[in-house]
């Protein structure tokens, strides 16, 4: 595969109060291939900020370096390939929202046809067309970030560095955005994306970066994760002979509630084949439980 976007020992040092230093990120070595969603994790203060910052030029590296689209990152023209929404937007408010997209269009070269139907496109797509011609500063936050992420897509691009894209938004709002990201992924666009909502990470990409203290700890695979992390099942029965219980009893099964019990993956299948001859048992569901991303990204914390 490509690497669309990759750093090597990227670093960003800054002086604080009384002149101590502060390494916001510490030699990032990171790969995002071409048509991916990788997640970027990390809690507040990690580096995931400063690390999109360095990505789109708007700070200057301490160390390392970084290519985009084959583009060394000191290269200004990799950013016509590149669309941001950074984490909290501010725009001309005095412009109306279609006015931003036209704006944003026109600085990357957009004809005015080009321009009219894309912007036509994004508004409806993003629930905005009615508010299209209400100045931005009469917007919910929401609706800021829904037109932030227009402004980010009105060129087409092929690639979407996207900092906390969910910020704000509405359950519609997020439902929306969450539809168009699929979309795009659909179409091979490759999107970086920062957030601290776990189980959008889980839905959309297919690989996330933990980041602590600036440091990138681990790399997951989500289907790795969804597939592989199976720790045990959750079985519901509608009914459960006493043989059954006593099985599930020698099983080691743990009982979580009126017919319902959780076993280890390894027995499952022995289980099965015992309730298959048993009249008086009937399962009404089973459940893979499994290591979820909220219980490992509490494990890469805790390590320090």
């Amino acid at each position: 595969m490509t690497a669309i976007i990759k750093t090597e020992n990227l670093g960003k040092t800054y002086r604080g109060k009384k002149g101590r230093r502060v390494d916001a990120l510490k030699d990032l070595n990171l790969e995002v291939q071409k048509g991916e969603v990788f997640g970027f994790l990390g809690p507040n203060g990690a580096g995931k900020s400063t690390t999109i910052k360095l990505l789109m030029g708007l700070i200057f590296p301490t160390s390392g370096r970084f290519v985009i689209n084959g583009i060394e990152g000191k290269d200004i023209r990799y950013k016509k390939f590149v669309g941001y929404l950074p984490e909290n937007p501010s725009f001309y408010d005095y412009l109306t929202g279609e006015e931003l997209l036209y704006f944003v269009g026109r600085n990357f070269g957009m004809s005015s046809k080009e321009l009219q139907a894309r912007a036509e496109e994004l508004l409806r797509t993003l629930d905005l067309h009615e508010a299209r011609k209400r100045p931005i500063r009469s917007y919910s936050k929401g609706m800021v970030q829904r037109i932030g992420l227009a402004q980010a897509l009105i060129h087409d691009p092929d690639i979407l560095i996207l900092d906390e894209p969910m910020s704000g938004l509405d359950p519609l709002g997020r439902i929306l955005v969450k539809e168009l990201i699929l979309k795009l992924k659909d179409r091979g666009k490759t999107i970086f994306m920062s957030t601290h909502i776990l189980n959008d990470i889980e839905v959309l990409c297919d690989r996330v970066g933990i980041i602590v203290n600036g440091h990138l700890r681990r790399i997951i695979n989500i289907d790795d994760l969804m597939t592989k992390g199976i720790t045990g099942y959750s079985i519901i029965f509608n009914k459960i002979s006493e043989g059954i219980k006593e099985r599930l009893k020698q099983f080691g099964a743990t009982e979580t509630g009126r017919l319902r019990y959780t076993v280890s993956k390894e027995k499952l299948t022995e289980l099965m084949g015992i309730v298959r001859d048993d009249r008086d048992t009937d399962i009404n569901l089973i459940e893979p439980q499994r290591k979820g991303l909220e219980e490992l990204f509490k494990e890469v914390i805790s390590e320090g």
